[in-house]
């Protein structure tokens, strides 16, 4: 339970919110025009390589994060009986206990590989605390949970603490949707698919809880931890009815129904005392989108908005035994591909179920960070220049636009490779020195790139001109 004050103020809080929420709504469609938070969004696009962890009970199976309880007929549970399974899974959190998790370790690794901000998997749509919370019993502080016999059993406290401690930005996904709570998915009846499984007109009171619910577990993610930098919703299909269209709607099922968690409300929460928050509400749009997440892409051209792609570095977004992961050379070029156009990388690795991270995963992190150590002036603080990416060019520069870089591709590992840069330049300078020759030959609208080294060259290679 939460103590006297505690509640006395989060409660204040909703009262003196109530009219500032309702003076917001008319707006919440329309994008960000906050010069706070704009500005904050301007310093976010300067760490341009982040890092995602999708970390749960779900490690302990080595399956999908959350969705292999749902009931939707594209999920694949092997044949086993749904509600059964649902049971089993639900039990999990009775068997989850990583003692090999060590925050600090994963903290040196991404700052290892050159990442600047984290976003670490709160909750997830099991419902899932990695985070000690006086709303639900079901967390990984929980009594059920054997890892709440640790010294510390709160996660997202470790993992805040240890990130920045290393200058790492902290994000924190939370998803909206909640299927372990019975005013999301009710016991009473059968649950189809992802959304609600009741009638919120028939239930508004139901709802209103569930509203409550997620705006004090929102309250204490964002005033426990110190001073969180990113909120990074997850769960599209619950969404106002404002933001509905036709790539959306299906999402919300065989009934339809209208999610609203009043985002005015929970916003203003969440920047009470923390005014320069970033909020994500991802795929929702207007005011409470600061920044767009594709996902498992790489748009092909320039965006007109702040944007980051979420990527896994294997193939799952959670802990998968025997996954198959990216080489370092394919991601290397991934986060050349979105910083040219303008882009952030959130690149997600899944821990396992004893807390450690894979370590094909780390060798990768690993040597990312050794190609960023010598051509991270070529990605951080940067913005995109025309022609941005080009065959297998990608261009960028510094933010005073003082600097122009050329990132030339790497697929294979060689002696010597060959450019073309589309317009004339005087001449370049390779980033790695002495090692790697450039030499350049001006045409009458192009100049011919030529890279030869010793030893061969790998990933990219980053020229200034």
């Amino acid at each position: 339970m939460l103590s006297y004050m505690r509640k006395n103020a989060f409660f204040t809080i909703l009262m003196v919110l109530f009219f500032v929420s309702s003076a917001m709504a008319q707006s919440a469609k329309e994008p960000e025009t906050d010069p706070v938070i704009l500005n904050r969004i301007d310093q976010w696009q300067d760490l341009k390589f982040g890092f995602m962890m999708h970390w749960g009970i779900y490690s302990q199976w080595g399956v999908v994060e959350s969705w292999s309880i749902c009931n939707e007929p594209w999920i694949d549970r092997k044949g086993a009986a749904y509600d059964q399974y649902k049971h089993d899974y639900f039990n999990l959190n009775r068997t989850f206990n990583p003692t090999q998790f060590h925050p600090d370790q994963m903290a040196a690794a991404a700052k290892e590989a050159g990442m600047k901000y984290v976003v670490f998997t709160t909750k997830h749509h099991d419902g899932f605390c990695m985070f000690n919370s006086n709303e639900t019993d079901y967390s990984c502080a929980g009594a059920d949970c054997p890892y709440s016999r640790t010294a510390q059993p709160d996660i997202t406290k470790g993992i805040v603490d240890a990130f920045r401690a290393q200058g790492f930005w902290t994000g924190l996904y939370f998803s909206k949707p909640d299927w372990h709570n019975d005013d999301y998915w009710a016991h009473e009846w059968a649950t189809p698919d992802r959304n609600v499984n009741y009638d919120i007109n028939e239930h508004p009171d139901r709802w209103d809880r569930y509203k409550t619910f997620t705006h004090k577990q929102v309250y204490e993610l964002t005033h426990n931890y110190g001073d969180i930098d990113i909120l990074w919703l997850d769960g599209g299909w619950v969404r106002p009815e404002w933001s509905i269209n036709d790539e959306t709607r299906p999402w919300l099922g065989c009934y339809q129904r209208v999610q609203d968690v009043d985002m005015d409300k929970l916003v203003s929460i969440a920047r009470s005392g923390n005014p320069d928050l970033i909020v994500v509400d991802r795929s929702v749009g207007g005011r409470y989108e600061n920044y767009r997440t594709p996902e498992k892409e790489v748009p092909d051209s320039l965006l007109s908005y702040p944007w980051e792609t979420c990527m896994t570095m294997g193939d799952s977004w959670s802990y998968v035994p025997n996954d198959h992961y990216k080489s370092t050379t394919q991601l290397i070029h991934i986060l050349c591909d979105v910083v040219a156009k303008g882009g952030n990388l959130l690149l997600n690795v899944g821990p396992d179920a004893e807390g450690r991270l894979p370590q094909e995963a780390l060798t990768r992190m690993k040597e990312i960070g050794s190609w960023m150590e010598v051509n991270g002036r070529a990605i951080y603080g940067t913005r995109p220049l025309y022609p941005y990416s080009k065959g297998g060019i990608r261009y960028t520069q510094s933010k005073d636009g003082k600097h122009r870089y050329a990132i030339c591709l790497i697929a294979e590992p060689t002696k010597k490779a060959t450019f073309e840069l589309p317009f004339v330049v005087k001449g370049v300078k390779s980033l790695a020195g002495k090692s790697i020759k450039a030499g350049t030959k001006a045409g009458k609208s192009s100049t011919s790139l030529t890279l030869s080294a010793a030893t061969p060259m790998e990933h990219a290679v980053v020229v200034e001109f």
